[in-house]
């Protein structure tokens, strides 16, 4: 059973910074990528933030420049630093991760984490 340890979201004024960190155990597999989607009411699920054990990383076009995601020695902890946040951010981050390029697309998650709350407003 695979369990996430996520942490770090919360309130913040526009053009503030957040840094989200996600942690995963358990896993029957090696994870071949881990990172973050949100979710934003009435709307679809969309990648922010992906990064490969072979540390390539993909982004969301409307977080690149703004985002960055890293992934420490263990491999299974990632997080993510969110500068310059704007009120379009507002969403539910969800940590997940998955065991093939299918990750990439929300139907190929392999296994997602609770979600944090991130709000952007003043």
């Amino acid at each position: 059973q695979v369990q996430f340890v996520e942490s770090g979201g919360g309130l913040v004024q526009p053009g503030g910074s957040l840094r989200l960190s996600c942690a995963a155990s358990g896993s029957p597999n090696a994870i071949y990528a881990m990172g973050w989607y949100r979710q934003a009411p009435g709307k679809e699920r969309e990648l922010v933030a992906a990064i490969t054990n072979s540390g390539f990383t993909k982004y969301s076009n409307s977080v690149k420049g703004r985002f960055i995601i890293t992934r420490a020695n263990a491999k299974d902890t990632v997080y993510l630093q969110m500068n310059n946040l704007k009120p379009e951010d507002t969403a539910v981050y969800y940590c997940s991760l998955g065991y093939s390029g299918s990750y990439f697309d929300a139907g190929g998650v392999d296994y997602w984490g609770q979600g944090t709350q991130v709000t952007v407003s003043s």
